[in-house]
């Protein structure tokens, strides 16, 4: 799992890698927020970094979501954006409203989701979410590709 800490994060903020998600990943930096909290899951999600997931787990989630479970899903998918709809806290709860763009295979998925998160020793940590369902789209190699980008998508996200 190598990463350029000189690139731009991949949760979206517009922020470098090493300014952003890594101190983060790394655990020099605890997550200050659920967003901030969700923008490095996501992050880790991109890098495949499935441990870092899997510890951000709420502690009573973290049997049922195995790091092997978790790694074939960052494995089998090519993640592009996240956007944040909304988010906050109070006390030691909070929510996020996101939308998770990403391909798996030939299909373009989004996760539309409100997560809930909880405090856990003085950390965020990922409780649930409610996911709202979304259609996926199948897309060849000669369609528009649906990240926005403007060329096809064989010369953009396919692999």
């Amino acid at each position: 799992m190598t990463t350029p800490t000189t690139s731009y994060c991949f949760c979206g903020s517009q922020q470098k890698y090493a300014d952003c998600c890594e101190p983060i990943h790394l655990a020099t930096q605890t997550a200050s927020t659920p967003e901030q909290l969700m923008r490095a899951r996501y992050s880790a999600y991109a890098i495949k970094n499935a441990e870092y997931v899997y510890r951000t787990y709420a502690s009573d989630k973290q049997a049922a979501n195995p790091i092997k479970e978790i790694e074939d899903f960052a494995n089998s998918c090519r993640f592009i954006n996240l956007t944040v709809l909304n988010s906050g806290h109070q006390g030691s709860q909070g929510f996020v409203e996101f939308k998770a763009h990403y391909f798996y295979q030939n299909l373009y998925c989004e996760l539309h989701e409100h997560s809930l998160f909880i405090k856990e020793d003085e950390q965020w940590r990922y409780l649930d979410g409610t996911i709202f369902p979304v259609a996926d789209i199948k897309v060849a190699r000669n369609d528009n590709c649906p990240c926005g980008s403007g060329k096809k998508y064989k010369k953009c996200h396919s692999v």
